[in-house]
């Protein structure tokens, strides 16, 4: 889900920089390094958003859970 993010809102940034670059003279277009580094921080902050609940999910006891419910 997170790539899917990234990669809708990379083409709709290029979408919008064109746009914006016929309306304003001095608009430039990002280099692909900034482009590339902030995709990396987003998807591994995806990864440790989703990978901490996981592992504390995981070490709880599925049978002692239910019991307690």
């Amino acid at each position: 889900m997170a790539t899917a993010g990234v990669l809708a809102g990379a083409a709709f940034g290029f979408v919008a920089a064109r746009l914006a670059k016929s309306y304003f003279l001095d608009v430039k277009m990002p280099g692909a390094l900034p482009v590339a580094l902030s995709a990396f921080v987003l998807l591994a902050a995806a990864v440790v958003a989703s990978w901490l609940p996981a592992a504390r999910a995981a070490r709880i006891d599925v049978i002692q859970a239910l019991r307690s419910e």
